[in-house]
């Protein structure tokens, strides 16, 4: 039956309200799970991903406009609201938005030239195509990515712990990007890497990237400081990360409302959770070194000698007078600095079928309160069309069990999902603006017809992701104005340009923002992959660090200029500009990065000490190419920070600053404009 529906009375009394409130609480704990009704199952994401036909249209304008099916989607939804597209983007503008939106750099000042210049008819085609073959790409989206299932190389809470060679797993997802891996084998690897290779999938001995895969499992907060008779608690801790991560980034629901009692709002049911937290109850913490017997001895040996003259002065810290602890934690500081650094691993899981942790369904959510028999494995009961017997609870390789159910085409929630985020990245907006929750608390799609076409086409290319993303930055959608000049009644209809009559004007995230002043600079090192780069900040903040001696700035400076997406990814301590730029704090999944404004982000631009290093860098590099002429300089300017010329005016106005301003406070000034920090 489904649940009861609670109607406070109007004339209740607070003691009543409270009753009648916990009645209804209790119904909804005592449904059944396995009875869905009709009303349940009918919410439009459970339903069949379908294949609609675009919209026809016998205005010749409306047919000129239809680039791909796509528009023909938007469109039909703009003449439903007496909307019509803007006009297109003019070159200089659609240039600088592809690269930005695919690559996350700006484009270069010949590559700019060169587009303005082409007069072939397929001159934008051939530019997206460079710019998705681009090694970029996959930093760019990757970041995407690693937002959402929250990557950290550290576990979090107090002590922080680091995790060495967790960035082989952001190299594991640039990669998989870029050689444009089907999303379901992407899938696949992550949630059963482990398990993949133990089932006699074909792969190259030397070949660990499966393990690195799944290190999925490895990237949530971890608390470490539980007592002896909390151990139970903490493996509740990590079971429950896993499977509220799997929810939410894989099929986009809220699975964590479940765990506690039946969600609220949704049809999925407390036992529902369980049975999915059963696909990982045989999965434990592994990390593989990678070096040979001696190598691992011998770091041993020099990391044993360390801690055992640490644990010396922490015996004397506990007894010496307190004018000399400060001398004392300074001479721990120094030997903590001295540890060698972590051997190269592979942080990853494995099964252990010995210690399969027993899943109940657990009172109110409590480890201590297990109820009822032990459940098995089964995907969640809405989904599934007929009443489903549950996998026994020691399945074998059940990781794969879900995996496969996870990417199965009858599964509507997976392509639906991903083509839900990948629009989103190329518009700002999501179809579904809440690209982690497609439940009943979460926005409807503003165009469902498209989000199916779209899933569809997904699926029937073989779940590649880049031919998904051709389709959508070719569209006419894509292309159009973010400015048009009868904005106010456009407004008026669609304040939130939900139906896309213009393009969506954005700010640069952290990352780009950062990246951005590197390219223009000159000083951007592109170097690929690699251990994680840490860079200089302020003693203050490694201070409160619970181990100072975890943050050690990379030894070659040259590191400092890497791209953002390699920058050590450290939940207890974020670069003061990533953070003050909205950088998501990495404890949860961040389905969206958010956008505010405010006066430290000013103050950051003006007085930061990135910002003016690199303006300094930047009036090195102008004078080199531009030489001592004021005009030139300014043109040059203008060329690498927003890919084309300043007007009159401006060029005037800059002459006349440089007249009583330095070069180097002209650069800094023009890492400030809007037409740097915002893409059209």
């Amino acid at each position: 039956m489904p649940p009861a529906k609670f109607v406070m009375p109007k004339t209740a009394s607070a003691s009543a309200c409270f009753l009648l409130l916990l009645t209804a609480t209790v119904c909804l704990l005592r449904a059944d799970e396995a009875d869905y009704s009709d009303s349940e199952r009918s919410h439009w994401a459970f339903q069949p991903v379908a294949r609609p036909a675009p919209p026809g249209f016998i205005n010749e304008r409306d047919r000129a406009w239809v680039r791909t099916p796509i528009d023909a989607f938007i469109l039909a939804r703009l003449k439903e609201n007496d909307l019509t597209p803007a006009e297109p983007a003019d070159r200089a503008t659609l240039i600088r938005r592809l690269s930005f939106d695919l690559t996350g750099l700006p484009p270069a000042p010949k590559d700019v030239a060169a587009f303005l210049t082409d007069d072939a008819p397929d001159a934008y085609e051939r530019l997206v195509d460079r710019l998705l073959a681009s090694p970029r790409y996959g930093e760019q989206w990757g970041q995407h990515w690693l937002d959402v299932v929250r990557f950290a190389e550290t576990e979090g809470f107090e002590y922080d712990a680091h995790r060495a060679g967790a960035w082989r797993y952001r190299d594991y997802v640039i990669n998989a990007l870029n050689v444009d891996t089907p999303y379901d084998r992407f899938l696949l690897e992550q949630i059963a890497g482990d398990e993949l290779r133990i089932e006699g999938e074909a792969f190259d001995e030397g070949d660990q990237s499966l393990l690195v895969a799944a290190g999925f499992h490895r990237l949530g907060p971890v608390r470490r400081n539980a007592g002896n008779a909390e151990v139970a608690f903490s493996r509740n801790e990590v079971l429950t990360e896993r499977t509220n991560i799997i929810g939410a980034a894989l099929l986009g629901l809220t699975l964590g409302c479940a765990r506690c009692h039946d969600h609220m709002f949704d049809p999925i049911r407390q036992k529902d959770y369980y049975h999915i937290q059963a696909f990982l109850a045989a999965s434990y913490e592994h990390d593989i070194p990678l070096d040979g017997p001696q190598r691992r001895a011998d770091w041993q040996k020099q990391t044993d000698a360390i801690k055992n003259q640490l644990a010396k002065l922490k015996e004397k810290l506990d007894d010496a007078p307190i004018d000399r602890q400060d001398e004392i934690r300074a001479q721990m500081q120094r030997l903590e600095a001295q540890l060698p650094a972590p051997l190269p691993t592979i942080s990853t899981v494995r099964n252990d079928d010995a210690q399969r942790t027993a899943i109940h369904l657990l009172d109110r959510g409590d480890p201590a309160k297990p109820t009822g028999e032990r459940l098995g494995l089964r995907p969640l009961g809405v989904l599934l069309p007929e009443p489903f017997e549950a996998y026994p609870p020691d399945a074998e390789n059940p990781k794969l069990l879900l995996a496969r159910w996870i990417v199965d085409r009858r599964n509507p929630l997976t392509a639906r999902v991903l083509v839900n985020r990948l629009w989103q990245g190329c518009f700002g907006r999501a179809i579904v603006a809440t690209p982690n929750d497609f439940g009943a608390n979460g926005e409807t799609p503003t165009h469902p017809q498209l989000l199916d076409y779209l899933a569809s086409e997904l699926m029937r290319g073989g779940w590649r992701i880049k031919p998904i993303q051709r389709q959508i930055v070719l569209s006419s959608t894509y292309r159009q104005s973010s400015q048009r000049s009868d904005s106010l009644r456009a407004v008026e209809i669609d304040s939130d340009n939900r139906l896309l009559w213009k393009q969506n004007r954005r700010r640069l995230g952290a990352g780009e923002l950062r990246d951005a002043m590197l390219t223009v600079s000159g000083r951007l090192n592109s170097t690929e992959g690699g251990p994680s780069v840490m860079l200089p900040v302020e003693q203050e903040m490694i201070d409160l660090l619970y181990k100072p001696s975890q943050w050690r700035a990379a030894e070659d400076p040259r590191q400092f200029d890497r791209r953002s997406v390699y920058l050590i990814a450290k939940r207890n301590l974020r670069v003061p500009f990533m953070e003050v730029f909205d950088q998501p704090d990495l404890q949860t999944s961040c389905s969206r990065r958010e956008t505010s404004t405010h006066a430290p982000q000013a103050l950051e631009m003006l007085n930061g000490r990135l910002s003016n290093e690199l303006a300094t860098a930047f009036a090195t590099r102008l004078r080199r190419e531009a030489g001592d002429s004021p005009q030139r300089q300014v043109e040059r300017a203008f060329q690498l920070v927003t890919g084309g010329r300043p007007s009159d005016s401006q060029l005037r106005l800059a002459i006349a600053f440089l007249e009583t301003q330095t070069l180097e406070e002209f650069a800094l000034a023009m890492f400030n404009l809007n037409g740097f920090l915002y893409v059209d």
